[in-house]
């Protein structure tokens, strides 16, 4: 996918675009996230359902939601350079994207993209795991790094997580030093006193945070967790805009019958519905 070409030819401002990131090279445990962006369409668009979101909004005959294709990610280059900048790119014509990982590395490139944009930007993230560590395996790029990356660079003004139930006490360390929001599966869901924002929020959304039997397709399964509707009703709850969201964690490779893609698809629905929808905050 060329960015600019694209954009001249298709998008408007306001639009949401929906761009696919293939990459899984900072994975730890497995491969196959790279694979999930065409599965997660292949479920949008089966026949087993429709494209209507719950508040009844046709995301199919929405002409500011536009699906944009992949990123064309080379070898010998460094990709979360390219993906931060092929982002600006985008955000730079005033439109808000709708990631499909991808692991959970992939963030950190947007968000360095997004904060040059919103510099009052708040993170939602749902996840088991926080994600902080300083390092993993000596690589400061895992997919279990990039909100220590984030968080380190102080141009986030708030990370509140939701699903959390793997804290080691170095992620504790980490959480209580860029005054991480937490809210773990211990205080679900009385913790959602705490989900406030005041500013525009970006989703980052690990499938991993829902339970795995509503998400088998992960690569890292943590009993215990979110409940898909849990989700939707956070997502839908939420009182500030959202100007960008990722879905990312979706491995292929281990799911059933396609069950995680289904719900992969169901919460990009969800997720473009607000949006798109000025109504919805």
């Amino acid at each position: 996918m060329i960015i600019k070409e694209i954009i001249g030819k298709k998008v408007s401002n306001k639009s949401v675009v929906v761009v696919g990131v293939p990459y899984d090279d900072n994975s730890s445990f497995m491969k196959g996230p790279a694979k999930a962006p065409p599965k997660i369409r292949e479920a949008f668009n089966s026949d087993s359902t429709n494209t209507c979101t719950e508040s009844g909004l046709d995301l199919s005959k929405q002409s500011n939601f536009i699906d944009l294709g992949d990123l064309e990610l080379k070898k010998g280059v460094n990709v979360l350079e390219y993906i931060a900048h092929m982002y600006q790119e985008l955000l730079d014509n005033q439109v808000k994207v709708l990631s499909l990982g991808g692991d959970h590395a992939v963030t950190l490139p947007i968000i360095q993209a997004y904060e040059k944009h919103f510099p009052e930007l708040n993170i939602l993230q749902f996840d088991a795991h926080p994600d902080l560590y300083d390092e993993l395996e000596g690589n400061r790029y895992s997919h279990a790094c990039p909100f220590a990356r984030i968080m380190e660079e102080g141009r986030i003004k708030k990370l509140v997580q939701v699903g959390i139930r793997t804290m080691t006490p170095h992620q504790q360390s980490q959480a209580d030093r860029f005054n991480v929001t937490v809210i773990d599966m211990k205080s679900w869901p009385k913790g959602l006193s705490r989900l406030q924002f005041n500013g525009p929020v970006y989703i980052s959304l690990d499938l991993d945070a829902l339970d795995p039997a509503y998400a088998p397709g992960v690569s890292h399964l943590e009993p215990g967790g979110l409940r898909t509707r849990d989700i939707i009703t956070v997502i839908q709850q939420i009182k500030a805009p959202i100007v960008g969201a990722d879905i990312v964690e979706y491995n292929p490779v281990r799911d059933i019958n396609g069950m995680t893609a289904m719900v992969a698809a169901k919460l990009l629905k969800e997720l473009a519905d607000k949006m798109l929808n000025k109504r919805n905050f």
